[in-house]
């Protein structure tokens, strides 16, 4: 349960959120038990700024100029009040070193670019990981009163977990049964499914990553510059998840009342080439080794 909302006046700035949750990171310690913020952000009277807009939809592959917001916009407005709360003292996951895992939006509506919304953002929890702890942080949108627009995105904190927790996971996990001799009637094993098609080949610019932070306003390190990219392991600066996210969306087209998820499995890293490939309504993004940087599909509201 989240607190009595907090009403903001205005969109955070998020500059000064990344540098406060930079400074932070050394002293959290994530857990899947940890106390975390249960504040509910609202930004009421939202307004788009048009030219902002138009610069995140030339850099996505969006068309430009259409009074409607592409499907993964809202995620842009609610980024700063989400930074806000990942930012605090009280969230237990260190900022420096979060990974965007998935987003899930649901779209109930068409939203004209020129309307008037009310936002708002909390941490719904926290989860174990195999990898170590993951939050979930909700974000919706109304328009007059009804919900048009939700999103859930994962966020993960790599950490080594407590020998006793691994054990104690290790010994309620179901074991496989024993192999049995196949029946002489059994049938043939099913193949394995099928990479999907590919439909386009997209080579990256370096400054993708730049473009992208200008444009929503995430200004990561991790995705500007090698120089500063390296200093958190990457050999080269790497593509905004949400970046390849929204650039297959606008190839794969989305209905007004839609849901969406997508997976981000690898950094694609900047410059560099990629495969978009889809059928029916799943969608993947490939390297030129194939391997998969990012899995999602689009379902119909």
């Amino acid at each position: 349960m989240t607190d009595a909302p907090v009403v903001l006046t205005a969109s955070p700035s998020l500059a000064p959120l990344l540098a406060r949750g930079a400074l932070l990171s050394p002293f959290k310690r994530p857990a899947p038990d940890a106390a975390f913020p249960r504040t509910r952000l609202v930004l009421p009277g939202l307004r788009v700024d048009l030219a902002r807009l138009a610069a995140y939809e030339r850099v996505c592959g969006f068309p430009t100029g259409e009074d409607a917001l592409p499907v993964t916009y809202p995620h842009v407005l609610g980024f700063p009040p989400a930074m806000r709360l990942m930012s605090e003292r009280a969230f237990p996951l260190p900022l420096l070193g979060l990974v965007h895992t998935s987003i899930t939006i649901t779209r109930h509506a068409r939203m004209p670019a020129t309307g008037v919304y009310e936002l708002a953002v909390h941490v719904e929890g926290l989860a174990a990981h195999r990898r170590g702890t993951e939050a979930t942080v909700v974000t919706e949108v109304r328009d007059g009163g009804d919900v048009v627009w939700e999103s859930r995105s994962t966020y993960l904190a790599r950490h080594g977990r407590p020998a006793q927790a691994r054990r104690e996971e290790e010994r309620h996990e179901p074991q496989p049964p024993v192999a049995e001799p196949t029946p002489p009637t059994a049938g043939p094993t099913p193949p394995a499914a099928e990479p999907l098609p590919p439909v386009a080949e997209w080579r990256l610019a370096a400054d993708v990553g730049r473009r992208y932070g200008a444009a929503s306003g995430d200004r990561n390190p991790i995705h500007l510059h090698p120089l500063t990219a390296r200093l958190f392991g990457f050999p080269r600066a790497i593509a905004h998840g949400m970046w390849t996210a929204a650039r297959c969306l606008a190839a794969h087209g989305t209905p007004d009342s839609c849901r969406v998820r997508a997976d981000f499995r690898a950094p694609v890293l900047l410059p560099g080439t990629v495969t978009y490939a889809a059928k029916g309504p799943r969608f993947a993004l490939r390297g030129r080794d194939d391997r998969v940087h990012v899995t999602g599909e689009v379902l119909p509201g």
